[in-house]
């Protein structure tokens, strides 16, 4: 049944980042005026900047400012907005938020407040899938808190089972249980962690699928009866349930295929009543002769990913559901959709996967990327960021669309290689790598992907170490020489007292590693010739085009252009088309540095303490988790570096600690 028309004229996006950028850049070119929201971590993000108006709504953290729904809608009613874009995340899949944005006399574009209550909590929504036909997993639902009855549940499903919030998505609130000894603490964590999160504690059980494939189908359907899905994008490259690197279409779904898991998500369209942008998610076993695929959730949003449906689509889904929230029909129907060439998209993280992909909040002193043809840059940051620990960690989205599969995927690792992302650590060496590896290129894109392939996490740049090293060396020096009035027009080799001996500097790593250099540069001609000694390994390299910006390199027959950026902080980054480095020469005189505050466990990064597992007194083993942190969407268990007795615990639960607080003090036990 159609509904009334409605025009649009100012859209208010009540996100942040590189969805807020990407909504906002369909609606202005629709002609409508935008709106931005920020917190004050916020306040010079390029989201601000872009809108035709920005309105601020104070704190920093989700809850004081993009989950603060008074302070949304009287932004809207300050700006004369029409209609409300929630993006992804926060107030996305909020019924009560759009409940509020309609009795505002807001357009909320999004399905039903119904439909997103219905779908958001994942066992009413396997219900709903059922009455529709589709496949789904055995399950439990966890309604007490007796730990027999979760274990009797359990047995039921059988392991390995997953504990899943009922509420939510993205990872939270979900535990993968391998057998009843890690059941307890399992739903314990799961429910903390989704009550934290969404506001509901609640969980089931569901049945584990070791190794398959996350598939999922693009859903749209407006209020004029049409219903229709724009092809499978396939999600299972994944790092604690998140998606990482995301594709379309899946390298094993096939025509046939295609058109039976498009058919079930459009079926459970219609038995919702939905309207609007949504994914039904499944998982697919390929394992057999025979793919069987088996319903996961339903996401009632635009999802991360969607660029990627649109690359191969040739459609703008946010102008799609622009159209359908006004009460426009489609204007196509399943038989116009097509399917062209192959795109890739992959996630640009501040975090360390050598870490275990744990978030890296931190200075970013310089993001830059060319602009290539095939290429699409969904950026959430400007050329210069300060990566907040109040929110996702994620810089960019990335996405290469080219005729194959296996060029989208050279294409991209390309593109990233050449980035220049000075500052904190980020997962773009691990992505490169992923995307050039063998099993990804051969389409061996199981959830497991990432356990099979553990090297990929310590990835580093095919760049020899010593070459970047050389490039940071030699610019630093003639750096050093174009500002100095009086070494400026001598050789690179002169010395007040020619028996000074070589330069002996220690270049400490981002990881904290410290790497001695001894160096001598020796002018010629046009180039120049270093001999470098790197923790007692000798290098003879060729210099060319050296000045203050960067030089070729070369050692024996092979030459690497290298460009060179030094920091206010005295960082030294060294790009090539092959990926990066970076080092910070130690000064010659020894920083003064503070003596601490004290021994003991200390937080990786700032967060919101949610679990205090110890007091005075306990005695605690090497290893043992004492204190738990959520930051950047993340749990983050501070562990007991050693055996010994808690002589003091200086935080509670819901308390705010910055980086390297101290959270326990231990003492030995005598």
């Amino acid at each position: 049944m159609s509904s009334p028309s409605a025009t649009i004229t100012t859209l208010l996006v009540a996100n942040r980042g590189e969805i807020a950028r990407r909504v906002m850049r369909t609606a202005s070119a629709m002609g409508i005026r935008t709106v931005a929201v920020f917190s004050e971590a916020d306040a010079d993000a390029p989201h601000v900047h872009e809108a035709d108006i920005a309105v601020a709504l104070g704190g920093s953290t989700a809850s004081e400012s993009y989950l603060d729904q008074e302070k949304i809608l009287r932004a809207a009613a300050e700006t004369n907005a029409d209609a409300v874009h929630p993006g992804y995340g926060f107030l996305s899949e909020n019924a009560g938020f759009a409940r509020a944005c309609a009795a505002a006399g807001l357009v909320f574009v999004g399905p039903s407040p119904e439909s997103v209550e219905t779908m958001g909590l994942k066992d009413r929504a396997k219900s709903v899938a059922r009455a529709a036909g589709v496949p789904t997993l055995p399950d439990a639902r966890i309604t007490d808190d007796d730990p027999d009855a979760w274990r009797a549940a359990a047995d039921t499903v059988g392991y390995p089972l997953l504990v899943k919030a009922v509420a939510g998505g993205g990872g939270k609130g979900m535990r993968q249980v391998n057998g009843p000894a890690q059941l307890v603490e399992a739903v314990e964590g799961a429910r903390r962690e989704a009550g934290n999160s969404f506001g509901n504690a609640d969980v089931f059980l569901e049945r584990y699928l070791s190794s398959p494939r996350h598939i999922e189908v693009q859903v749209f359907a407006d209020t004029h009866g049409n219903s229709v899905y724009l092809h499978e994008r396939e999600c299972s490259v994944q790092r604690r349930h998140q998606k990482v690197i995301e594709e379309a279409p899946s390298s094993v779904v096939d025509a046939a295929l295609r058109e039976r898991m498009g058919k079930t998500a459009v079926a459970l369209v219609r038995e919702l009543g939905y309207v609007g942008a949504g994914t039904v998610e499944y998982l697919l076993d390929d394992s057999g002769p025979e793919k069987r695929f088996y319903f996961l959730e339903m996401n009632t949003r635009l999802q991360v990913e969607h660029p990627v449906t649109e690359e191969i689509t040739g459609l703008d889904l946010v102008r799609l559901q622009l159209q359908v929230a006004a009460g426009r029909p489609l204007g196509f129907g399943q038989e116009d959709v097509t399917l062209h060439g192959h795109a890739l998209e992959v996630r640009l993280y501040a975090e360390d996967p050598a870490r275990e992909f744990a978030p890296a909040p931190g200075l970013l002193h310089r993001y830059r990327h060319a602009e290539t043809p095939g290429l699409r840059w969904e950026d959430g940051i400007g050329e210069r960021a300060e990566v907040s620990p109040f929110y996702d960690p994620m810089l960019a989205k990335v996405v290469a669309h080219a005729p194959t599969r296996e060029e989208a995927a050279l294409r991209l690792a390309r593109a990233l290689a050449a980035t220049e992302l000075h500052g904190t650590v980020t997962n773009r060496d691990f992505l490169v790598a992923a995307l050039r590896s063998q099993p990804f290129l051969d389409g061996e894109t199981r959830t497991d992907f990432i356990d099979l392939h553990p090297g990929l996490c310590t990835a580093r740049p095919p760049t020899p170490a010593h070459i970047h090293l050389a490039a940071a060396v030699a610019v630093t020096v003639a750096r050093r020489r174009r500002e100095d009035r009086l070494a400026r027009h001598a050789p690179p080799t002169f010395r007040i007292l020619p028996a000074h001996p070589d330069p002996n500097v220690v270049w400490e790593s981002p990881d904290g590693t410290d790497i001695r250099v001894t160096y001598r540069l020796d002018a010629a001609e046009g180039e120049a010739a270093l001999a470098m000694t790197v923790d007692g390994t000798p290098f003879q390299l060729q210099l060319r085009e050296l000045d203050s910006d960067g030089v070729r390199v070369r050692d024996d027959d092979r030459e690497w252009p290298c460009r060179v950026v030094v920091h206010d902080d005295g960082s030294v980054w060294v790009n090539d088309p092959d990926g990066q480095r970076g080092w910070r020469p130690r000064p010659r005189l020894p920083e003064e540095r503070g003596s601490g505050s004290g021994p003991g466990p200390v937080a990786d990064i700032a967060g919101t303490v949610v679990e205090v597992r110890v007091a005075p007194g306990d005695r605690v083993t090497a290893g043992q988790r004492l204190v738990v942190v959520e930051a950047m969407k993340m749990e983050l268990p501070v562990l007991a570096a050693t055996d010994g007795i808690v002589e003091a615990v200086h935080v509670e639960v819901g308390q705010y600690v910055d980086a390297r607080a101290v959270l326990v003090t231990l003492k030995e036990d005598e």
